[in-house]
């Protein structure tokens, strides 16, 4: 009976301690949203303070798309596995017209993450195969793991599936070092994430955008090394598919820029 109840308690004590550690605090900037003309939200995990914030708790575990946010374990996962040497093996196009002109270009896998290049990454996804793709995204913890979208696309607006928490989560794992990668996946990974890097800080991030049901989603993920600290963001914001405005792909990082500087990490 004592051992029953001492197994009770510490399974209690656990559970209490993954509550507090997904908990997170209401952050008061919903007015840059508002003013985009948009919805969403912006959520955050300090890593100092291990603490997570989000502008919306209601979002903060809800799961859609990530679109080419999965360009992240994606790039990591085609280099572990070789589907690429390194960062400037150059994959051809294939001549076919595609709607971002930078797209209508032999890529290598530095251009391929920068421009969102969705053939180069579909045809990775062809040589790493659904096998693997289904053990790497069990190892990662990386949202659903529902790869039955496609082979080509379950990325992109169909099956897989993350919410702001776990992609907070996963990228902890990408700054730590804690997923089955080696050492030179995780050095050119790395690099490639670079956005910008200033003396005061450097940013790794990876914008997303898909049209799911009625809606566009737009996400902005990554963290920021600073001032002794990595903070780690995801940004996720949304429109009616039929309402016109060819500023919502900037609006991801404007708004995310405006709340980082506000929390003074940039």
């Amino acid at each position: 009976m004592y051992l029953r109840m001492k197994y009770v308690l510490v399974l209690a004590g656990l559970s209490l301690v993954s509550l507090m550690a997904s908990a997170q605090t209401q952050l008061p900037y919903d007015k840059y949203f508002r003013e985009a003309g948009v919805t969403g939200s912006f959520s955050l995990y300090n890593l100092n303070e291990k603490k997570y914030y989000t502008t919306n708790t209601s979002e903060f575990r809800k799961a859609t798309s990530p679109a080419s946010t999965f360009k992240i374990p994606n790039t990591f996962i085609a280099l572990e596995e070789q589907a690429v040497r390194d960062e400037n093996e150059v994959l051809k196009w294939d001549g076919t017209q595609r709607m971002v002109p930078a797209w209508n270009e032999d890529n290598d896998l530095k251009m391929a993450y920068r421009n969102s290049t969705v053939w180069f990454y579909q045809e990775l996804a062809r040589h790493i195969g659904e096998d693997k793709y289904r053990s790497y995204l069990k190892k990662l913890d990386y949202g659903n793991q529902d790869i039955s979208g496609g082979l080509t696309k379950f990325w992109l607006g169909t099956s897989l599936k993350i919410s702001p928490e776990e992609q907070l989560k996963f990228l902890q794992k990408i700054h730590t070092q804690s997923l089955p990668f080696s050492e030179q996946t995780y050095r050119i990974g790395k690099e490639i994430m670079i956005e910008e890097r200033t003396p005061a800080y450097t940013l790794r991030a990876k914008t997303g955008w898909a049209e799911v049901d009625s809606s566009d989603i737009g996400w902005y993920v990554g963290y920021v090394e600073s001032k002794g600290n990595v903070y780690f963001f995801a940004t996720r914001i949304y429109k009616p598919l039929d309402q016109k405005m060819d500023s919502f792909g900037p609006k991801r990082k404007t708004i995310t820029r405006q709340i980082l500087q506000d929390l003074n990490i940039l």
